[in-house]
């Protein structure tokens, strides 16, 4: 079986969608996500927005950004809830400064274990998403474990989220 790179490494991380396109965290992305991993008995879980790109000439995208718990965030061990208003600003926000480039790809949060898997509050609120969310033509949803980042992604047209496989980046 083959396990997510490390989050010791702030190597990009990529994944393979299910049609062949690949999506690719960035070095500094990781890094930032590796400092929300809940390693500490009494660590909250984090979470927010992915922020990127669509590559032009290309099917394949890129996360070159994300916010971070902001104010109005409810943290808990077990528990995150993104608060709306904050992090919608942020994607207004680097749409503009981006002129219309970076926007929102999905989102993210942590879980207190080593190879995180979604909760059933999970999928029901990344289905949720799915219906209502604005988005181009898919949203990715990305959990940090402890020693693994996974993700997964869906659509208006595919409405359960399924797994994106893992690759080697060299």
């Amino acid at each position: 079986m083959f396990m997510t790179p490390n989050l010791e490494s702030t190597s990009p991380l990529v994944y393979q969608l299910s049609d062949g396109r690949r999506i690719k965290l960035t070095a500094e992305v990781v890094a930032r996500l590796q400092r929300h991993a809940q390693h500490a008995p009494d660590a909250a879980e984090a979470g927010g927005v992915l922020l990127g790109r669509y590559l032009s000439d290309s099917d394949d995208l890129v996360v070159d950004d994300i916010t971070e718990p902001l104010p109005g965030d409810k943290r808990g061990r077990y528990f995150f809830h993104r608060a709306q208003k904050n992090h919608q600003q942020a994607i207004e926000q680097a749409w503009r400064a981006s002129n219309g480039t970076r926007t929102y790809l999905g989102e993210w949060h942590t879980h207190p274990e080593a190879r995180p898997t979604p909760s059933c509050i999970d999928t029901c609120d990344w289905r949720r998403k799915l219906r209502q969310d604005q988005y181009f033509e898919r949203l990715f949803f990305f959990i940090v474990g402890t020693h693994e980042v996974r993700g997964w992604s869906g659509s208006r047209n595919r409405p359960k989220p399924i797994a994106l496989e893992p690759l080697l980046v060299s």
